[in-house]
């Protein structure tokens, strides 16, 4: 069993920047960030693969250009720096863990959730 801790979370203006991060208690494959804001289902941020698959990233169109994701495999982590923050980006993030699969369908392992708020 992986556990997830993520940190990281706050309050920011639009346009802003924030980084999370999370950390696995072990070894992980692929890993990403999910977020749900109020009232809204859990939608798909961001994912990379696992170092040996090639580490590729994939992100949503809502967040391409101003999110980027990275790992450190030496520290079983994974991180998410946002910039260009919005109001629309105000969400509790995830981080999740899979084992086989990467991207919108991670599902094996999550955290419990850090929150985000982007002030106008």
């Amino acid at each position: 069993q992986v556990q997830l801790v993520e940190s990281g979370g706050g309050l920011v203006q639009a346009g802003g920047s924030l980084r999370l991060s999370c950390a696995a208690s072990g070894r992980t494959f692929s890993m990403g960030w999910f977020r749900q804001a109020p009232g809204k289902e859990r939608e798909f941020v961001a994912a990379i693969g696992s170092s040996w698959s090639g580490g590729d990233t994939y992100y949503a169109d809502s967040v391409k250009g101003r999110f980027t994701i990275s790992r450190d495999n030496a520290k079983h982590a994974v991180y998410l720096q946002m910039n260009s923050l919005k109001p629309e980006d105000t969400a509790v993030y995830y981080c999740a863990a899979d084992r086989q699969r990467v991207g919108a369908s991670m599902n094996d392992y999550w955290g419990q959730g850090t929150q985000v708020t982007v002030s106008s």
